[in-house]
């Protein structure tokens, strides 16, 4: 059995390479964190076949954990009503049900992975998988952390092939945390990777290693500015500016065929517009407008960007990645007589 993950860059084609590794007979389980990109695979897999085949489902992670795993094994035993996604408890011990379920019988989301191992039944997942399919795919796994990642990890050593794809640099969301549980999960990328190998995965750095979206002004930016290593395929050329005229931010955020990324709070600014982080998985832009706060603005022309924190810097990698076109950088002061 195949068991790998493959690390891509932002645009290299990931949805497309675990939609083509799809046929019409397949009995795939296709797993991934959000809604949005669950909706967004659906979309792919129509896209090629017309119709989801009926041996392929499509879950995101909480769904899967729930209806798949917890309902057929616990659903009598702790008569659960759901999921809570509120922090749970700290000081309550495993032993005691209240550590994993509300007094309103919801269980907490981010321990839900843990509850199913501590209750032994990892082995019996594993088996409920391989009766039902041949295949394990799961998409954005940069997301998962946690307890959620051990128990991926548990999975990927069921008897069935595996695929796994992701961005390690586009880890800007995490499926949940609890203490100091994987903390440092994300710490480094050779650290990361080396989870995988020890669990006994084919870790693949070359399939996916070229973006189509980005050109290569674009990714020599990325490169250059942030550390995260990116090439093109492509060769087409375009542009990356500093905007200070006060008439042309005032167009760009006018331009609704622009959209402009902000780092928190777009909504403020009454346009077309998106936080970094949240435009992830977003494919069909290509002139980008990113707004940066004071701090960020200085760094940019200091060219320091790269100093910033992991999830800044990851989240500002999202954002540039998602051009196909030209960039423009916006400094938010320029955009405070549009503030609401």
């Amino acid at each position: 059995m195949d068991k790998r993950v493959i690390f891509a860059v932002a645009g290299s084609g990931k949805t497309t390479l675990l939609k083509n590794s799809l046929r019409e007979t397949s009995r795939t389980l296709i797993l991934t964190y959000t809604v949005n990109n669950e909706e967004h695979l659906r979309s792919s897999i129509i896209s090629r076949f017309g119709f989801i085949p009926e041996g392929i489902r499509i879950m995101t992670w909480f769904e899967f954990l729930y209806a798949f795993c917890c309902r057929p094994f616990l659903q009598d035993r702790l008569t659960t009503r759901g999921l809570s996604f509120v922090q749970p408890p700290l000081r309550i011990p495993r032993t005691n049900r209240q550590h994993y379920q509300d007094r309103g019988g919801r269980l907490y989301h981010r321990r839900l992975a843990h509850l199913l191992t501590e209750r032994g039944l990892l082995s019996a997942i594993c088996e409920r998988l391989v009766r039902y399919y041949d295949e394990l795919f799961v998409d954005e796994v940069q997301d998962f952390a946690g307890h959620d990642f051990n128990f991926l990890l548990g999975l990927s050593r069921a008897d069935l092939s595996v695929l796994f794809v992701g961005d390690f640099y586009q880890h800007t969301f995490d499926t949940s945390r609890d203490g100091n549980i994987n903390a440092t999960l994300h710490k480094s990328i050779d650290q990361y990777e080396g989870r995988f190998r020890a669990s006994g995965m084919t870790v693949d750095s070359e399939t996916l290693s070229r973006t189509w979206r980005c050109s290569p002004t674009v990714c020599e930016f990325i490169t250059g500015q942030l550390n995260i290593h990116i090439t093109a395929h492509g060769t087409h050329s375009t542009s990356i500016e500093m905007v200070n005229d006060a008439e042309r931010v005032a167009a760009l955020h006018a331009d609704d065929s622009v959209i402009k990324l902000f780092y928190r709070e777009h909504y403020r600014y009454g346009c077309y517009s998106m936080n970094w982080g949240a435009s992830k998985g977003l494919d069909h832009l290509q002139d980008v407008c990113i707004v940066f706060g004071a701090d960020h603005w200085r760094k940019l022309g200091q060219q320091t960007l790269k100093d910033l924190p992991p999830s800044s810097r990851n989240r500002l990698y999202v954002a540039c990645s998602r051009a196909r076109g030209n960039i423009y950088f916006v400094e938010e002061a320029n955009l405070r007589q549009f503030r609401r």
